[in-house]
Formats: C-alpha cells, sequence, structure tokens
C-alpha cells in the first residue's frame, strides 16, 4: 500500500508510539491506520489480550507462532521471532516451530498439544477433534484453553488481515542471536506419521 499522504491524529500518534517502543512504525499500524476506527479498536483488543494471564506466556507465544507459520504470514513470523527473543524464550524452540513435528524433541507434550491446537484451529475449516481439547483441557485447565483458543483466534485475525493488505517481513528478527529457519510449506500434518 502506498504511503498515507495526510495521516490522521490516530494514526500519527499509533506511528510515535510504536516508533518509541520498538525503533520504528509497525507496518500494519501503518496499513490498518487508514481507518482510524478499525486502528482504535484493533490497539483496544491487543491491550486487552495483553493482559490475559491464565496461560502460561511460552505457551501463548508457540500458539501464535504456530499460527502465523500454518496461514504463512511473514510479518507476523519476523515480528514473533523478535519478540520470543524478548521475552526470554528459548530461541531454539522458536527457531523450530515451523518444523516442529520434525524436532519433536525439542518441545514437551504440553508445548506439542499446543503447536497441533493452533495448527488445526487454522485450518478451513478448523479440524479440531474432541480428543485433543479434552487433553488440552487435563493439561491446562479450561480457563488457559479459553485463553488458547483466542489467541489462536487473535493470531488468525492479525495473520489473515496482514496478508491481505500485502504485508511482509519487516526486519526484526535480523535483530535476533538466533535467526528463524526458513518457512517452508511441507506436507499436510494429517500425512506427517
Amino acid at each position: 500500500m502506498p504511503p498515507v499522504r495526510r495521516p490522521s491524529p490516530t494514526l500519527s500518534l499509533a506511528s510515535l508510539l510504536t516508533r518509541l517502543r520498538f525503533g520504528r512504525v509497525l507496518a500494519p499500524v501503518s496499513a490498518v491506520g487508514r481507518h482510524p476506527r478499525v486502528l482504535r479498536t484493533l490497539y483496544r483488543l491487543e491491550t486487552g489480550a495483553q493482559r490475559w494471564n491464565s496461560l502460561d506466556p511460552a505457551l501463548k507465544h508457540l500458539a501464535v507462532m504456530a499460527a502465523a507459520v500454518r496461514i504463512n504470514c511473514s510479518w507476523c513470523l519476523d515480528f514473533g521471532h523478535w519478540h520470543a527473543e524478548r521475552l526470554g524464550l528459548p530461541m531454539e524452540k522458536i527457531r523450530h516451530v515451523p518444523v516442529w513435528r520434525e524436532h519433536r524433541r525439542l518441545f514437551s507434550h504440553r508445548e506439542t498439544l499446543v503447536l497441533e491446537y493452533a495448527e488445526a484451529m487454522c485450518e478451513t475449516p478448523p479440524r479440531v477433534g474432541d480428543g485433543l481439547v479434552a487433553a488440552l483441557r487435563d493439561e491446562l485447565g479450561e480457563r488457559a484453553l479459553v485463553e488458547l483458543t483466542a489467541m489462536i483466534s487473535l493470531e488468525n485475525l492479525r495473520s489473515r488481515t496482514y496478508l491481505a493488505l500485502g504485508l511482509t517481513s519487516q526486519g526484526f528478527s535480523a535483530d535476533c542471536a538466533v535467526p528463524p529457519l526458513p518457512v517452508r510449506r511441507g506436507p499436510n500434518p494429517e500425512e506427517t506419521p
């Protein structure tokens, strides 16, 4: 999308805040900021979601990354890799989220359930089975399961919106000590042993 010629006060403020916080204006802010009401609504959603605290932050981030991989949003993966490093998450795990099935040894049973759930929710239509939900409820508890589901849904919103608006990697992961693996679309998880 071409640059905005005359940004609204909302877009100007959001641009300033992201520049101060992240060192640059986030591409989603520039793109969505063309509609100030949408930008304000998404901001409220994002800040509200940051206050959810029933789910372990590392599991939450794994789910978000797995959803971004499944939808193939390069902007989300780039930012997510950078954000994981800032959160102090194990970068070898984050790096292998795109190919987690090939590197199961890196992930706990709980983490593989979360990754599988994120992938299943991102299918069209979603292919979430009762067994997977029951296993996650037993592992996480009901509140954390609801939060996990909402986070994956939120990442679906982000990834699909950013893809549709043509956003691509903004170079955040270039600042990381452990670079991300290239994302490749492998076989359907249902075909993987």
